[in-house]
């Protein structure tokens, strides 16, 4: 009997649809994997829904209709105490049907499932899930925190000034002036946000103040950067534990900008394909000293997070004298990076099969060690002594 492999995606992000696309490509490739897979598709609402109907792309295109024809389910216990997949069946005599996890295979972007969220869900349901955990999760889609813990670890950042909307409300002028030391190009980011939404470079101030109105649709914190000129894009993965971990080739994304786009990632004419379907050089056509420097500094990084399964490292480079600066990390990126690793050996199955198996193994050594202490604080004598302390006060 094949074990069940809940894949999760969607989710309250603006990167819900890439989710979607990241999940379906890897739902493909597990085909013929010995596992029966459980999709598990959260809506923008934040409502669960699992079903075959959610296994095809092009039920996508109506959401609404989506969401009816599949099942609303939720993580519980069964009598056994072990964590399932709970399908909620209507009717006066429906019971339940629930699916014993062997692991989940996260496959969120953004906001409400990459940040750490999501993972924590899973902690607590005590279940096996791929990728990073709560700590590398928040962190790496924390675009402030991520820069402040690289540069007080001596990784080159590039400057820039953070702000909240509170902030920009009551200090604006102050926050132009500190921005105006930087120099322009700048460019604007959402702290909180990945694939380029809300993202852009300003040459003036009047540009800024425009741009800064926008991204703060999208999140509450934003950061200002001084552009790098002339710039190359250099990514690379990273995959396995903080303890030993691997990096793959790097690449060289390509868009119609200096500065990859939304629409050069995920617009294009063959769009089903994610991120795979932007044009990018791999191997990276840059010298090997800086390519080895880059997936030195990407493992570093990977391991100064505490990440665990795969990521993709995303680096700046100042064309001219080859310095980089690390820009972020996507602790799950889209498509699974599966075509970095593809040339570096490794075919997406098999990236799949090893992240689940990664995950499996954690799980078994986090289980493994102490996890509750033989002291009930509650009985008689504690309750006396707790008692005592509170006099003491």
């Amino acid at each position: 009997m094949k074990k069940n492999l809940v894949v999760a995606f969607g989710g309250a992000s603006p990167e819900h649809e890439v989710s979607v696309l990241t999940a379906m490509q890897a739902i493909s490739a597990l085909e013929s994997s010995p596992y029966k897979i459980r999709p598990l598709y959260i809506a923008k609402n934040g409502k669960w829904f699992t079903g075959d109907y959610l296994l095809d792309l092009k039920h996508y295109e109506d959401l609404e209709k989506l969401t009816k024809q599949s099942t609303p389910c939720h993580f519980t216990h069964n009598d056994l105490g072990q964590t399932v997949l709970s399908e909620i069946k209507t009717g006066f005599f429906a019971k339940n049907e629930e699916h014993i996890i062997h692991a989940v295979l996260t496959a969120f972007h953004g906001s409400g499932g990459e940040n750490g969220s999501f993972q924590g869900v899973c902690e607590t349901y005590n279940i096996p899930y791929t990728g990073s955990g709560v700590m590398g999760s928040a962190v790496g889609m924390d675009k402030v925190t991520a820069k402040a813990l690289c540069k007080s670890a001596g990784i080159p950042v590039v400057e820039g000034v953070d702000f909240f909307e509170t902030e920009w409300v009551d200090e604006q002028d102050n926050i132009l002036d500190e921005i105006k030391q930087l120099s322009y190009p700048v460019i604007v980011k959402p702290v909180h946000l990945g694939s380029s939404i809300g993202v852009k470079v300003c040459t003036d101030k009047e540009t800024l103040i425009e741009a800064v109105e926008i991204a703060f649709r999208f999140d509450e914190h934003l950061l200002v950067e001084k552009a790098i000129s002339p710039l190359t894009e250099i990514n690379c993965s990273v995959m396995g534990s903080s303890q030993n971990c691997r990096a793959s080739v790097c690449e060289r994304p390509m868009g119609t900008e200096e500065l990859l786009s939304f629409k050069d990632k995920y617009m294009r004419d063959d769009a089903a394909k994610g991120m795979a379907s932007a044009d990018r050089v791999i191997p990276a056509d840059i010298p090997d000293t800086l390519s080895s420097s880059i997936q030195d500094t990407s493992k570093r990084i990977f391991r100064l997070f505490n990440c665990s399964g795969l990521a993709r490292l995303d680096f700046l480079v100042e064309s001219n004298t080859e310095n980089f600066y690390f820009n972020e990390i996507n602790t799950i990126p889209g498509s699974f990076s599966f075509y970095l690793w593809k040339e570096s050996g490794v075919d997406f199955d098999q990236l799949l099969q090893e992240l689940i198996e990664l995950a499996v193994s954690t799980h078994q050594k986090k289980n493994g060690r102490v996890l509750t202490y033989e002291t009930n604080l509650l009985s008689q004598k504690a309750v006396k002594g707790l008692k005592g302390l509170k006099g003491n006060k």
